[in-house]
């Protein structure tokens, strides 16, 4: 096969065949393929899009490239994806919990991206906490105790390690179909029964409206079952942050406080949804009512946060050298009004400008800064009141000028948007066709 006729042709709009798929990521591993030819490709696709077909080739492209976990028979293997936010931290108290209901959960995860913090950068505010897992040693801690959550080794997927290298200096990230086949290529090599989906939309996620979020989750909804996995969607918003913590010890706190019974209302909401879709795919409950009952059950009796001490101490990490907060300052409001918008992404560049995340891959990141966001959209304002709490090793003037660039106080309340958006069967396998 010919590189540059493969190109050309989705160039032109027509669909690949699989074997012309494989050719470009094979190729592109072994170096048959040179980048400036993949580069091309990926921006042909991004332009021209590809149908479920070509898709579900690039997915098993890549899911083959690497090895691939395989179960003995036993409890229901559920995991969830996130396409990050600000303030989420859902995986934490989501993957014991759901292993206290019966489930195993073999969680890869991932550093922080762009804006948006990552469930590893987090976890490592665990002292001692093993972030890096052999193959060997993962399988062996879901087959002993029921829950890992690792960042992904090198023999997954280590194509789309290569590919989305190349899209990051490319422009070519926000391709559905690169995007879709990226995430499943990684997820479906944990070997699942069940695989839940958390699309986040907004102006503090990657898709900033709820029509791309939805064309994304279609997308990965439907490539995920056609590859044999039962997949649920759920779209939801990142237009203000998720709970009031964001950064990374923090977001550890408050992960707790949800798996002792207390926490944001937004998060424990979250939290106990996804869990209830997982119990309902995993076959452990019969309806969502039940799943969120069994949930519900699970976490305030405190089985969910014996699970997650098990958890920590299995991987290593010691909850008693969690990192401290840096510093504390307050940023006080200068007006009265209602909180009536958050540009919930500039909160995340600034985590980064106080150190807790990364301008470059490989940096090292300060996990004691972050914030405490006291107020939500739609509430009353009173100047001089605390907006948020900085927690920063140095002067925070700068800080607070993005801060104040971030939120803006009206004379009237906003439209409030549900948490989590809904359409009835959007979801479904077999209710949308190809576009």
């Amino acid at each position: 096969m010919n590189a540059a006729e493969i190109i050309s042709r989705k160039r032109d709009g027509l669909a690949l065949t699989a074997a012309e798929i494989e050719f470009m990521v094979a190729g592109f591993v072994d170096g048959r393929v040179e980048r400036p030819q993949m580069a091309a490709w990926a921006m042909a696709v991004l332009l021209r899009d590809m149908n479920t077909d070509e898709i579900v080739a690039l997915t098993q492209a890549m899911l083959y490239s690497g090895q691939r976990f395989q179960w003995p028979s036993g409890r229901p293997k559920v995991d969830k994806h996130s396409t990050g936010g600000i303030g989420d931290k859902i995986s934490i108290p989501l993957a014991p919990l759901w292993g206290a209901c019966g489930l195993d959960v073999p969680m890869i995860s991932g550093r922080g991206l762009g804006a948006t913090g990552g469930t590893i950068d987090k976890l490592e505010s665990i002292g001692g906490y093993r972030t890096q897992l052999s193959m060997d040693e993962f399988r062996e801690q879901v087959n002993s105790m029921g829950v890992v959550i690792a960042a992904a080794s090198a023999e997954i997927a280590p194509a789309d390690k290569e590919l989305y290298a190349l899209r990051d200096v490319t422009g070519t990230v926000p391709a559905v179909p690169l995007i879709t086949a990226s995430i499943l290529s990684k997820k479906l090599a944990e070997g699942l029964d069940a695989l839940i989906l958390d699309v986040k939309w907004g102006n503090g996620a990657f898709m900033k409206t709820s029509a791309d979020a939805k064309r994304l989750a279609e997308s990965l909804v439907r490539v995920s079952a056609t590859m044999g996995v039962p997949t649920k969607a759920l779209v939801t918003n990142m237009n203000q942050p998720l709970g009031k913590m964001v950064g990374n010890c923090v977001e550890i706190e408050e992960s707790e406080s949800i798996l002792r019974g207390a926490g944001p209302s937004d998060v424990r909401e979250l939290t106990l949804r996804l869990a209830a879709e997982g119990l309902l795919l995993g076959g452990i409950s019969p309806d969502l009512q039940s799943a969120i009952t069994l949930a519900t059950n699970k976490l305030d009796a405190g089985e969910a946060w014996e699970k997650y001490e098990a958890w920590i101490q299995y991987q290593g990490g010691d909850r008693k050298q969690i990192v401290s907060r840096a510093a504390e300052s307050v940023w006080r409001a200068d007006r009265s009004g209602y909180l009536s918008t958050i540009d919930t992404e500039q909160l995340g560049y600034a985590v980064i400008d106080l150190g807790g995340g990364r301008r470059q891959q490989g940096q090292a990141i300060d996990h004691g800064v972050g914030f405490e966001i006291e107020v939500r959209l739609g509430d009353r304002i009173e100047s001089g009141q605390a907006l948020a709490r900085i927690f920063s090793r140095s002067g925070v003037d700068s800080i607070i000028k993005r801060l104040q660039a971030a939120f803006v106080i009206s004379e009237q309340p906003p439209q409030l948007e549900p948490l989590v958006l809904e359409e009835s069967g959007l979801f479904k396998l077999g209710t949308s066709a190809d576009g």
